[in-house]
């Protein structure tokens, strides 16, 4: 069973006047099968610590370790983070002109599986999923990202998901810009992986209406650069009607 452990995690970015601390030790073990969703104000590390997990070069690691299964993976490279089992899905995920989804889709699988998937049941694989998260088949020719509107964007992220079957799934707020008809397709896409128990996910997201459709076993609040309480789906309940002003102003016990 694939375990992410990230123990006393700090991470600093730089600023004006030197380096920033965002994240001041974090604690979390996401195992294969589980869903965690990280709760929190804006600017309260969220999406620092999901880039930080897949080895953004913008985010300096100055303290704790995180490991895959016993493995480093602080001391990989972003491919190898990907190899071994790490996918992360973006907030604002980034055009790649001159590149078709296809071949982006086909040469990512290639680098993960370590071969290259056989044509015709690629071919077919392909399909069949695009078809459950409701995409048109002229998308595979499109250039990604490229002229994307925000749900289209986050489908093919899903998509990606679905085919490289990671072992651990980061996905940074994969439900801000969506209307409630792509919030649908993308939330049971994210579902359909879950149910094979082969993925754990760290869900991160701001508001709780993703978690009606995504239900977690765990969620965490995130404030002031770590986690302010844990608890179960519940957690969100009181989220959605007390907000986060408690834990900004450090009136939640750590």
């Amino acid at each position: 069973m694939a375990t992410l452990e990230i123990h006393d995690l700090h991470v600093s970015v730089e600023a004006e006047g030197g380096p920033r601390e965002i994240l001041r030790g974090v604690d979390l073990t996401v195992k294969q099968g589980e869903t965690h969703a990280i709760m929190g104000p804006n600017g309260s590390g969220k999406s620092t610590l999901a880039y930080s997990l897949a080895g953004h070069p913008k985010y300096t690691v100055t303290g704790g370790t995180v490991t895959l299964d016993g493995e480093d993976v602080l001391e990989m490279s972003v491919d190898e983070r990907a190899r071994a089992g790490v996918f992360l899905a973006m907030q604002y995920p980034v055009e790649v002109p001159g590149v078709s989804v296809s071949n982006f889709l086909r040469t990512s699988a290639t680098a993960v599986r370590g071969e290259a998937p056989k044509l015709r049941t690629w071919v077919k694989e392909v399909k069949e999923a695009m078809e459950r998260l409701s995409i048109d088949p002229s998308f595979a020719e499109r250039n990604v990202n490229e002229g994307f509107s925000g749900g289209e964007k986050k489908r093919h992220e899903i998509l990606q998901l679905e085919l490289l079957r990671p072992s651990i799934a980061i996905l940074d707020e994969t439900d801000s810009g969506l209307d409630v008809d792509a919030l649908r397709i993308v939330s049971e896409g994210v579902n359909r992986v879950r149910e094979t128990g082969e993925v754990g996910t760290l869900l991160i997201t701001h508001y709780t209406r993703i978690l009606r459709y995504i239900k977690p076993d765990h969620v965490h609040v995130f404030a002031n650069g770590r986690i302010a309480e844990s608890g179960g789906a519940e957690l969100a309940d009181k989220l959605e009607n007390e907000g986060y002003e408690a834990y900004v102003k450090g009136g939640a016990s750590e």
